[in-house]
């Protein structure tokens, strides 16, 4: 089964990880997570156009997200 790779400008905030095993489809709400707390616009772009979102929204609660971006998140996102 082929997975779809993270573009090159968001796989810098997954600097620990290996690449070549994560993917939106086995790793969607680590995605979420990591580039909410600390993407930038055009990473949050991606994520935006990549995934719904009202999925994103209903995950909120369930991410491990900063105070301030879990604030900025939900307001964002209502």
């Amino acid at each position: 089964m082929q997975h779809s790779s993270l573009p090159d400008f968001v796989s810098k905030y997954f600097w620990g990880d290996n690449l070549s095993e994560l993917s939106l489809e086995r790793n969607e709400t680590y995605i979420i997570q990591t580039i909410l707390n600390i993407g930038d616009q055009k990473a949050v772009s991606w994520l935006l156009s990549a995934i719904d979102k009202n999925k994103i929204k209903q995950r909120i609660s369930l991410l491990k997200l900063t105070t301030p971006s879990s604030k900025f998140w939900n307001l964002f996102l209502s």
